[in-house]
């Protein structure tokens, strides 16, 4: 039976990982997930499509936990700054943002946050806050009805190691005669919140409801990737895979797929669960793969 390996949370869009034993599900995602968000000077979101170097920016929560404490921001050659969490309730203002075409509104943080991201990478930068998730929805065609943090389009991203060392083997048999490029990606390099070891590779791309620990999940659709993979998270470096290798061997339409959105179920409205490292992961429902657009 297949069982959770990994959790991990970016409490900042494109920033880098937290990797929690145990992780509260709520509607919209993960506690604390993807609350945070840099902005350009038209509120469009900014990640590491654009800034690759935002996968060494530490966005750790304050005391009181993952939400509404604030964020103590850290990164190489920065001074960390302490940011509290604005929320409209509170009076902050109210920033036009949008994601992916998405409007939206968030809280804007302090101006010395602006200030903060502004000098690091050396661009106009805001950084805004979700206070409210509801403010957001997904999808209608594969999530009517719910709501997303500031995540690319769904609550959570499911990942498989079985997976992985399928796409690494394929990966390592394109490079026969260049050993740095084929060398085996880590789990790190696709951003999951869940990943999940045991069972067959690519398994979960029949998997349409599953149950994990005490939380029950749909299974909305396939994740198309993008440059975000070819980026050492502990570097900031770009490479090249594993794009070509997704384009060999998991193409689907114009996508390039790897792992599953995942949406919970919440029938007792804002009351989720908890997820725990070691939970197993059962497969209520299978069925066939709803391809990606385009």
């Amino acid at each position: 039976m297949p069982r959770v390996s990994a959790l991990h949370i970016y409490p900042l869009k494109s920033g880098r990982r937290l990797s929690p034993a145990t992780a509260r599900v709520e509607p919209w995602g993960l506690a604390g997930d993807r609350r945070w968000m840099l902005v350009d000077a038209e509120g469009r979101f900014v990640s590491q499509r654009d800034l690759p170097r935002l996968a060494l920016v530490r966005a750790e929560p304050l005391p009181g936990g993952l939400l509404p404490g604030g964020l103590l921001l850290d990164a190489p050659g920065a001074v960390p700054l302490r940011v509290e969490a604005p929320t409209a309730e509170r009076g902050d203002p109210l920033a036009d943002v949008h994601v992916w075409g998405t409007p939206l509104q968030a809280a804007e943080a302090a101006k010395e946050a602006h200030s903060w991201f502004t000098s690091l990478f050396g661009t106009d930068l805001r950084l805004v806050h979700l206070d409210d998730p509801r403010r957001r929805p997904t999808d209608p065609e594969y999530a009517p009805g719910e709501t997303v943090s500031l995540a690319d389009g769904y609550p959570l991203l499911l990942t498989s190691t079985a997976s992985l060392a399928d796409l690494n083997a394929r990966i390592a048999a394109d490079h026969p005669d260049d050993p740095q490029r084929g060398a085996a990606l880590p789990m790190t390099r696709f951003r999951p919140n869940l990943v999940v070891e045991g069972g067959e590779p690519w398994a979960e791309d029949g998997w349409r409801r599953i149950q994990v620990g005490e939380v029950v999940f749909r299974v909305v659709k396939p994740c198309g990737r993008c440059v975000v993979t070819t980026t050492d998270q502990e570097t900031a470096t770009r490479g090249v895979e594993p794009l070509p290798a997704l384009g060999r061997h998991r193409r689907f339409g114009k996508r390039l797929v790897f792992g599953q959105h995942l949406v919970p179920e919440h029938p007792d409205g804002d009351l989720v669960g908890t997820l725990r490292i070691g939970d197993p992961v059962t497969v209520l429902e299978q069925g066939p793969r709803p391809l990606p657009r385009g």
